[in-house]
């Protein structure tokens, strides 16, 4: 099985892919997909949406993970990370449909170190010891690394008491929204 992890982001979103035989992963391949910070975010939104969706149907991969999001200090770094996330998902959707899954930066860390408070050198080792020594070019590479490696290692398991959105596929998580209309 092959997952493809992706951490999102409006000027750069790093991808990753691992493949799972049995109880061994391996990296396959990892980047970055680099949008223009120079044009103005509704124009890049455009380019966001193209490069994506040209990505997507390129890969072959079997299921997604993708970091959800994150507090930022910023409002509008924070709607512009929604905006490019949404992007992103509505690409992703029309592959993969029910095989995407989403998980938070602290249960990505968690899954690496222990606790969801490690920093990007900690989580990095992590990835050495179960992947091998693999020479990503940008952090956004090992964080896209570190959300497939999250959903192989946390396939299948209740995270929470309940099973929390982290561990559901987005359209478990939005099942209860669409029925009741």
């Amino acid at each position: 099985m092959i997952t493809l992890g992706i951490d999102p982001g409006s000027l750069t979103t790093g991808w990753a892919l691992l493949e799972t035989k049995g109880n061994k992963t391996q990296y396959l391949s990892s980047g970055v997909l680099k949008f223009d910070g120079k044009k103005p975010f509704l124009q890049r939104i455009t380019e966001i949406k193209m490069k994506v969706g040209e990505f997507i149907n390129s890969v072959d991969a079997d299921q997604v993970a993708m970091e959800s999001l994150i507090f930022v200090k910023s409002p509008t770094s924070l709607i512009k990370l929604s905006q490019t996330r949404g992007i992103i998902l509505a690409c992703l959707i029309e592959k993969f449909e029910d095989n995407i899954f989403e998980y938070s930066p602290n249960l990505v860390k968690s899954t690496a170190v222990g606790h969801g408070h490690a920093n990007k050198e900690s989580v990095a080792k992590f990835l050495d010891m179960v992947l091998g020594k693999v020479n990503y070019k940008t952090h956004d590479e090992s964080d896209a690394a570190a959300i497939a490696l999250c959903h192989i290692l946390n396939r299948g398991k209740v995270v929470a008491n309940k099973k929390s959105s982290s561990s559901r596929s987005l359209s478990q998580s939005l099942a209860h929204k669409v029925s009741g209309v």
